[in-house]
């Protein structure tokens, strides 16, 4: 790649969006130069900075990601859609293809495979069917012991990911504290850089994401102070 892909990801969830913004952040072949959480502000970023690739929920409120796409056809952008979809095979994912998407990848898809498909629609490439090329979607089955990707680990240090799994047990702040050896200060420090990465104000949010996450870190794997 000769010179850094521009990038504007929408999502309806901070969540997923402060993730993906990590992931594209260690490559520098990419730049994400806007992140939206609703399809308006994002076909709207998408005319004002004229991103190389669009890398879009599916189903963004209040206008979905078809209709971005729809809108991007019809002004004629140049910039590559690509679909993040539950399932490939369902019938928004059909749409999207039907209506021009250089691609959509699953949710639940492993960071390498993200950027595998974004080098490859950056170069021009239609990913479409993804089971087609890649080998960790043929057969229903990976070829390697590759993790999902899990917007938690994406963010968080190995400390903050103990905590937070600790915290999705409903321990409080003191028993956190005990398990790891830490003071109950310094567990108010963590929970405190924890909610400002996420966008999120409380521990029950917090616990409503740890039990979602695809991966659960556990307090004894790692001693890091």
């Amino acid at each position: 790649m000769t010179r850094c892909v521009r990038v504007v990801i929408g999502d309806r969830s901070p969540f997923i969006v402060r993730g993906l913004e990590s992931i594209l952040a260690a490559d520098s072949d990419f730049k994400v130069v806007a992140s939206c959480l609703d399809g308006t502000t994002c076909i709207e970023s998408i005319r004002d900075l004229s991103p190389d690739l669009a890398l879009l929920d599916i189903s963004l409120p209040p206008t979905s990601g078809l209709q971005v796409l729809a809108s991007i056809n019809s002004e004629h952008l140049r910039t590559r859609v690509v679909f993040l979809s539950p399932s490939l095979e369902d019938s928004a994912g059909v749409s999207a293809v039907a209506g021009g998407a250089y691609g959509v990848i699953p949710q639940d898809g492993t960071p390498q495979l993200l950027m595998r498909c974004l080098r490859k629609v950056a170069s021009g490439q239609r990913l479409l069917p993804i089971a087609s090329w890649d080998p960790e979607l043929k057969n229903g089955h990976k070829r390697s012991p590759e993790k999902p990707f899990d917007p938690l680990s994406a963010l968080l240090t190995k400390r903050e990911s103990q905590i937070v799994h600790l915290l999705s047990e409903a321990l409080s702040n003191k028993e956190i504290g005990r398990k790891l050896y830490l003071s109950d200060g310094t567990v108010k420090a963590h929970l405190h850089r924890i909610y400002q990465k996420l966008a999120i104000h409380n521990r029950t949010a917090l616990a409503v994401l740890a039990r979602s996450s695809p991966t659960a870190p556990r307090a004894a794997d790692d001693d890091e102070a």
